[in-house]
């Protein structure tokens, strides 16, 4: 007779992290709650919005709870998503690391540098793993450029992140036309800049964020870079671009012909995993601060 050996128990997966998702709005649905409800390595268990209407739609489509509260989704995860504008992250992000529950956060982390600072300090103060969603860091394109650049002598760089979703339709929502390009893609640029180049040691803006804004670095190595941002430019399709300058051949990063698709199962797996090791990845809250210091910075030039 035979015998089917059952795996080892240290052999078998880990249970998939329980996450709940806060906000139903287009970025909720396009990207957060398809992405953890994929699995496996996360399961997606409950939602909460403001509007409890869009949070029961969003939560039948993936079969998870639409919580009644912030306190009842709390109940539901260990971790929390959030996919709301940045003024309302902050606050519900210091409670959700108050409660212990690990925090997977959208840039930037706040409206403002206090805000942003606010979840920066009760990440630290009670020992949650939290992670960014700087969306292009986790695609493989991404991560074979900043390990080129590495290698490289830059003594300069310029840069954009153009697109026209500030122009009309579900992406043109209130903090983003309020704030403009700065906060929303700034982050995006500025973390690339600063990891391919050297640390910013000081930024400045010239324009206006709501429609185009032009951003002047000065990094630790004595490089400088440019980064041209704006939401409000007609493009047949949204434009990411670096190119650095030195000695060799110029190198360059381009997001036209890369598949975001191919981010989400890196962000959901190395989530996972930092939440069951408690040890984080480094695109972190305190990474989130340090952005949004540069771009206080910026705004203030």
């Amino acid at each position: 007779m035979s015998h089917v050996v059952a795996p080892a128990r240290d052999e078998l997966p880990p249970p998939p992290v329980r996450v709940g998702l806060v906000g139903a709005g287009p970025w909720a649905r396009a990207m957060h709650a398809r992405m953890l409800a994929a699995g496996p390595e996360t399961a997606l268990t409950a939602v909460w919005a403001r509007r409890p209407e869009a949070a029961a739609e969003l939560a039948q489509a993936h079969g998870a709870l639409a919580a009644g509260s912030f306190e009842e989704l709390l109940d539901h995860c260990e971790a929390v998503a959030f996919a709301v504008p940045p003024a309302v992250q902050a606050g519900v992000a210091v409670r959700a690391a108050a409660a212990g529950r690990a925090l997977l956060l959208e840039k930037p982390l706040g409206a403002d540098l206090a805000a942003a600072r606010a979840v920066a300090d009760a990440v630290a103060e009670h020992g949650v793993v939290s992670q960014l969603v700087l969306t292009k860091r986790y695609h493989p394109a991404t991560r074979a450029f900043l390990a080129e650049a590495a290698t490289r002598q830059v003594l300069g760089a310029r840069s954009c992140y153009l697109h026209g979703a500030f122009l009309g339709g579900e992406f043109a929502t209130g903090w983003r036309l309020e704030h403009g390009a700065l906060l929303d893609l700034g982050p995006h640029l500025l973390d690339l800049l600063d990891s391919a180049v050297a640390p910013i040691v000081s930024v400045r803006g010239t324009g206006d964020p709501r429609r185009w804004i032009e951003l002047t670095c000065e990094h630790e190595n004595g490089a400088v870079s440019q980064a041209s941002l704006s939401g409000s430019v007609s493009l047949p399709r949204g434009r990411t671009r670096v190119e650095l300058f030195g000695p060799d051949e110029e190198l360059v990063y381009d997001t036209a012909d890369i598949d975001h698709e191919e981010c989400w199962p890196v962000l959901r797996r190395e989530f996972a995993n930092a939440v069951r090791t408690g040890t984080g990845t480094g695109i972190d809250a305190a990474r989130g601060l340090r952005l949004q210091e540069l771009l206080d910075q910026a705004g203030k030039a």
